[in-house]
């Protein structure tokens, strides 16, 4: 893989250390604003961009300027690591990191995402079979708590219960002001093979071996995800670094890369992506949510600007759509059935993968679906008891291999469905096969359920701790409740 070694730690500002400085008075600032907030005021940032999909009225309560935290501080080429603002995006982070052939060890698929957001979030992507998620490469974090102190959180000092409990908290412990990551070495292009399967039990066996083997008929595999367009068509894409590529497609124009994966798919040469189009390729149309805004049409997209073809854009339309009401509104006067949106991530074992997917084609009916492969890198570290997890309040187990499967639209309602319908067939599916789901979007949980999944005890010891006056929402008001 062709990594640039040469050089030190660097940045944007003289070797680092302006960088470090404008940082350091960065935390001043906000550490000050925090404590000058009223106790009784909510807490919120003032953040540009955001990835989830509980959406809620802002309101009046001032919001903590964050904008000091969005930048890459330095970068140690040598030694693989990087010292980033929490509010930095991906679309940044790996705008930084290309020039030197590296990335961060998981890049999730949407540009805005933030590294803090990934981090105290759940990220994935298609490197997480072998690196698994965005916080296992995280060697230490600097957190503005609940409490108002700013803390550095590391594996094996005084806050690893911090560290270790951070991912999956949402905001509701603390922000992330500073993460140092590790990287890895990339080459300049991506090889990519799209293997068909007309029954899910033999896709997913499939996909256990490569998970496991790290190869496919003798050829290495970097990178693992999948599509479902139908139960009885499935696609595995598996890729692989390559320094060399005869060509390279482009789906930030005419073709979409999705549509690629059905056309590309059998034994042929394959298809080839420069590695920064390849971190991006689920970005220019959400996936293939942006068939919903017309872009996908072929008239409307040569008339659709490139620079507007990305995620953060379609995502600002439907929160305009939700705020207006406007598509219900329409549905209504058309006479189309009421529409619920399912927009979800969730992760069951492989084993039990297919079992899902049948339950969801038949019971939900939305195509397609996105797979990918996950297994925790972290080892179970010494001192857990028996149920304990190194992440506890998304309690994975070690040495398991996972399948997260995403599904974002609209589903037709019918009448007398209780409220969310869908969404909670979906929630009750995935705990009857151990799994569990995300919980940037919408989520329908009892508060009892809520806890037992998500590790309620661990929880509340760690908010005791770091948010004592309970400046913060909690978990489940946070992501259930949707204050």
């Amino acid at each position: 893989m062709a990594a640039q070694q040469q050089g030190t730690v660097t940045d944007a500002s003289a070797g680092g250390r302006a960088g470090f400085a404008g940082h350091i008075a960065a935390v001043q600032r906000l550490r000050r604003d925090y404590r000058a907030l009223p106790p009784d005021v909510p807490v919120r940032l003032a953040k540009p961009t955001s990835n989830l999909f509980r959406f809620r009225e802002a309101g009046d309560a001032p919001a903590l300027d964050v904008s000091g935290f969005t930048d890459v501080i330095s970068i140690d080429p040598v030694e693989r690591l990087a010292d980033v603002g929490g509010m930095t995006t991906y679309e940044d982070l790996v705008a930084a990191t290309l020039p030197h052939g590296l990335m961060p060890t998981v890049v999730p698929q949407l540009r805005t995402i933030t590294l803090g957001g990934a981090v105290t979030g759940m990220g994935i992507e298609s490197s997480s079979f072998r690196n698994g998620l965005p916080h296992e490469a995280v060697q230490e974090m600097e957190i503005l708590t609940g409490a108002g102190d700013v803390v550095t959180a590391r594996r094996d000092n005084e806050f690893s219960d911090l560290f270790h409990g951070f991912p999956n908290s949402y905001g509701t412990l603390g922000y992330s002001l500073r993460l140092r990551i590790e990287l890895e070495p990339v080459s300049p292009y991506v090889h990519l093979r799209h293997l068909r399967f007309h029954d899910a039990k033999e896709a997913m066996e499939t996909l256990a071996r490569v998970c496991a083997d790290h190869e496919h008929d003798g050829r290495p595999v970097d990178f693992v995800d999948g599509v479902a367009f139908a139960p009885d068509e499935l696609y595995l894409t598996l890729a692989r670094f390559t320094d060399h590529a005869p060509w390279t497609s482009d789906y930030t124009g005419r073709d979409i890369y999705y549509r690629s994966i059905q056309r590309y798919a059998g034994e042929g040469p394959g298809d080839y992506l420069t590695i920064d189009d390849y971190l991006w390729r689920w970005d220019t149309d959400w996936f293939w949510c942006s068939r919903a805004f017309g872009t996908q049409h072929p008239l409307v997209r040569p008339l659709w600007p490139r620079a507007l073809k990305r995620s953060d854009v379609y995502r600002r339309l439907v929160a305009w759509d939700r705020r207006t009401d406007f598509s219900r509104l329409l549905n209504h006067y058309r006479g189309r059935r009421p529409q619920e949106p399912l927009i979800q991530d969730i992760e069951v074992g492989v084993e039990r993968g297919a079992e899902f997917l049948d339950f969801f084609h038949d019971q939900i009916g939305m195509t397609p679906v996105w797979m990918c492969p996950l297994r925790l890198r972290e080892p179970r570290r010494p001192g857990l008891g028996e149920g304990e997890h190194v992440w506890p309040l998304y309690p994975m187990e070690e040495d398991r291999l996972y399948v997260n499967f995403g599904f974002w639209g609209l589903v037709d309602m019918k009448p007398g469905q209780r409220h969310a319908h869908h969404n909670r067939l979906i929630e009750e599916k995935v705990a009857e096969l151990g799994g569990h789901k995300s919980l940037y979007s919408d989520s329908f949980y009892t508060e009892e359920d809520f806890w037992r999944f998500y590790n309620g005890p661990s929880y509340t010891a760690l908010k005791e701790t770091y948010d004592p006056q309970g400046r913060l929402l909690d978990l489940y008001a946070k992501c259930v409740r949707n204050r």
